[in-house]
């Protein structure tokens, strides 16, 4: 044990020891051996609740011992209430006993839930009282939240109560963790806010922001605040929808493009296609072919739906889990037609923060600038700071983003790679807000020549199949490894590709490698 001196043993120590732990196995194996033959013939008294007691009490995680003893107690409940209660009561103090042992024991707490829910006359008040004490020697014990979470049920205590007792531990430690998830459960139970569920009101949101600005100004470096501070100011999660709907000619195909990745039956009843107001039949498929929950969703529209002849076609998708719905207009002459949400006005790229709220953002924004400069190397300050900016405005505050991101990499690197991603990711979303704002709507794909030379582009891992992509430019990228195209060998039609300006391309026998990974492709240019 930490904190401890090693103390030499000599060898006459040292084979007492060894002579007791044997004793002790051989003893544990006995009992074990009783206690599972007595199972077998089906022996349901009180000589094997001893046996196991004397087992779990060196061992409480042994889980079939515990089914024994509910086993044991259900055909012992013909006796009298009177004493099932004495029964019951020696169990509970046995089993606490056993915490004693090993306070995070599985089977333990789920059996004391078990026998309060069997005791004829249960005694919450003893239970609350138990898991106070337990909590005061781990306040991060899970396992006795959830008993307590149990009990606070059962016995209906008030939340504000429950309330009240989070206050107490975290004025005592702004570092428990676990009661300020608590609270995070509690507040919307007492608080709910009717705009939006499963959130609290502006009244109570500026109070615990209060006690969570005094926590973190205390402690900087401890994370329970920061986290917490991010659950008051996120947002709910918004119901799952249709986001776009794509139909091309040429193909005969439509796409859905769902806001939460969604399973869809092939045949699905749930998902229902109409062209022209008339329901079509059609079979569902993911792209890549592996109907896993996706957010794409694709089918063959049958031949009669598209005529060249007829001004228009109407299609519309129904979906009638989410209650949503989605039409476009395919013209004559068009090869293609959409309809899908603004990305500004319908915020497709949810920031983890919510946008209800700006002064209040704002205003947090302010304090936690002010905890910087007293900490600037703080990482949770500066992650806030980044997610506070992007809540109020990604556009508007972009370098400022960045600058704070090449900071926060400095404090933090050990999840550089990790602050990479988010800030690529952050990049491409507002690349994207940039050009709904320039009602450039659409990036076509279904050209034969695509170039997208300078783009910082890492690797295409992941990057779907164009069947028709016949000649593509990835010039001064950042394409270090031949394996980062692997995905370019399914592109059946490709037989162009420039890679010049990439670290790869100095890669000794790059030109040979690239041809072995890549046969079908005919110009490679490095």
């Amino acid at each position: 044990m930490h904190g401890r001196l090693k103390v030499k043993t000599t060898e006459e120590q040292a084979e007492a020891k060894h002579l007791e732990r044997e004793k002790k196995l051989h003893q544990y194996v006995t009992a074990t051996k009783a206690i599972f033959e007595k199972r077998k013939l089906s022996q349901l008294d009180k000589e094997a609740l001893e046996l196991t007691s004397q087992v779990l009490a060196a061992n409480p995680d042994f889980a079939t011992l515990w089914n024994f003893r509910r086993e044991i107690f259900l055909h012992l409940q013909e006796e009298t209430p009177e004493e099932m209660q004495a029964l019951c009561k020696a169990e509970l103090s046995f089993l606490e006993s056993c915490l004693r042992v090993n306070p995070k024991s599985y089977g333990t707490w789920h059996h004391r839930c078990w026998v309060m829910e069997h005791i004829p006359e249960p005694d919450w008040d003893r239970e609350l009282e138990l898991c106070g004490k337990f909590l005061e020697i781990d306040e991060r014990n899970f396992h006795c939240w959830d008993y307590r979470r149990f009990v606070v049920q059962r016995s209906q205590v008030p939340p504000q109560d429950e309330l009240a007792f989070s206050d107490s531990l975290i004025t005592r430690n702004f570092s428990n963790y676990s009661s300020w998830h608590y609270r995070s459960r509690l507040l919307p139970q007492l608080y709910p806010d009717p705009q939006q569920q499963g959130r609290i009101t502006e009244e109570i949101l500026l109070k615990e922001l209060e006690l969570v600005q005094n926590a973190f100004f205390t402690d900087p470096n401890d994370q329970s605040a920061w986290f917490y501070h991010r659950w008051l100011l996120g947002r709910a999660d918004p119901e799952p929808t249709i986001r776009c709907v794509y139909v091309n000619r040429e193909d005969t195909s439509l796409a859905v493009a769902f806001s939460h990745p969604m399973a869809i039956a092939p045949a699905s009843h749930d998902l229902i296609v109409f062209g022209d107001e008339s329901p079509l039949v059609v079979r569902w498929r993911t792209p890549d072919g592996r109907n896993r929950p996706g957010f794409m969703w694709l089918c063959d529209l049958p031949a009669s739906a598209l005529n060249d002849h007829w001004p228009q076609h109407n299609f519309r998708v129904l979906w009638t889990e989410g209650q949503s719905q989605k039409e476009c207009v395919l013209f004559k002459g068009h090869r293609d037609c959409w309809s899908q949400d603004s990305v500004t006005e319908e915020q497709v790229f949810r920031c983890e923060l919510s946008t209800e709220k700006s002064t209040v953002l704002q205003s947090e924004l302010e304090s936690c600038k002010e905890l910087q400069a007293l900490e600037p190397e703080n990482k949770w300050c500066l992650l806030t700071i980044i997610l506070l900016m992007r809540a109020l405005d990604p556009l508007v505050y972009e370098h400022e983003t960045l600058s704070y991101f090449t900071t926060l990499k400095a404090a933090d690197p050990m999840r550089s790679a990790y602050l990479d991603d988010l800030r690529s990711k952050f990049l491409i979303e507002n690349s994207i807000l940039k050009m709904e704002y320039a009602e450039s709507r659409v990036v076509d794909l279904s050209q034969r020549v695509l170039e997208a030379d300078d783009n910082r582009i890492e690797t295409l891992e992941g990057l779907p199949p164009l069947p028709r992509l016949e000649e593509l430019s990835l010039c001064n990228n950042r394409l270090q490894q031949p394996a980062s195209l692997q995905s370019l060998a399914s592109f059946p039609k490709l037989s162009h590709l420039n890679l010049q300006g990439n670290p790869l391309c100095q890669i000794p026998n790059i030109q040979s490698e690239l041809s072995a990974l890549l046969p079908n492709v005919a110009t490679i240019l490095t």
